[in-house]
């Protein structure tokens, strides 16, 4: 039994391998960029707007909100990278519904990509945001010795981000794959309509954890400033 399409080897040139899970990438973002261009060409301001853009509209209005609320005030800054990774990964878990699919983020090495790019945009964002100063000192907040603790944490949040989509993924896959057979053709439906719920609610953690992690790169700690406190003086009262 194949575990992950990685094992589906489909051409082989010494170390180089062309397996399931590169081609079905491949498949998803050629997907990807059609669709966009298709449904992007023709956009309008006014008078009555098809499906296609209504739908977009929805999405792209959707995922602004999301990052708003995770803390990213100017939200049209980062909507074409959390916007990409959460429209890669919904699409990736909306194709399972194909006979004999397998997703890509079903794979570690596909994950593990998704992983590192927002620890990439992490910093990218944080320094573009902060400045290399800026953004260096947020390791040694709020004292130095938290350093090596929050290089940690850094490392650790990635492979948690990785390790995370992978395991939802697979083995959701795993238990279609099962079902279908063990069981008659009804019960796989029904388990392949939760993992479509399933596969869009990783895809909006995914997107939503690399939207926090650069909102913490990139936003300022709010300094409360304290009134100097006045000594008040009172008359003494003199004797007669």
């Amino acid at each position: 039994m194949n575990l992950t399409s990685d094992q589906w080897i489909l051409w082989q040139h010494g170390f180089v391998k062309l397996n399931g899970t590169v081609v079905t990438t491949w498949a998803i973002m050629l997907l990807l960029i059609v669709g966009a261009r298709l449904i992007t060409r023709r956009l309008i301001t006014e008078g009555k707007i098809s499906a296609w853009q209504g739908g977009l509209e929805i999405v792209v209005t959707t995922v602004q909100q999301q990052i708003k609320e995770v803390g990213l005030a100017e939200a049209q800054r980062y909507l074409p990278f959390l916007g990409t990774l959460f429209l890669f990964v919904a699409t990736c878990s909306l194709c399972t519904v194909i006979p004999g699919y397998a997703p890509p983020t079903g794979s570690l090495s596909t994950t593990a990509a998704l992983a590192l790019s927002v620890f990439v945009a992490v910093p990218i964002f944080g320094i573009g945001r902060r400045g290399w100063l800026g953004y260096l000192r947020t390791y040694t907040q709020p004292t130095i010795i938290m350093l090596p603790f929050n290089i940690i944490s850094e490392l650790s949040r990635t492979l948690a981000l990785a390790v995370r989509l992978f395991g939802n993924m697979m083995s959701g896959a795993m238990i279609i794959g099962i079902l279908l057979t063990i069981t008659p053709l009804v019960f796989p439906i029904v388990m392949t309509a939760l993992g479509l719920l399933t596969g869009m609610v990783q895809a909006y953690i995914f997107t939503v954890l690399a939207g926090v992690y650069i909102a913490a790169a990139t936003t300022r700690p709010k300094v409360q400033k304290t009134k100097p406190h006045t000594a008040i003086s009172t008359p003494s009262k003199l004797s007669s």
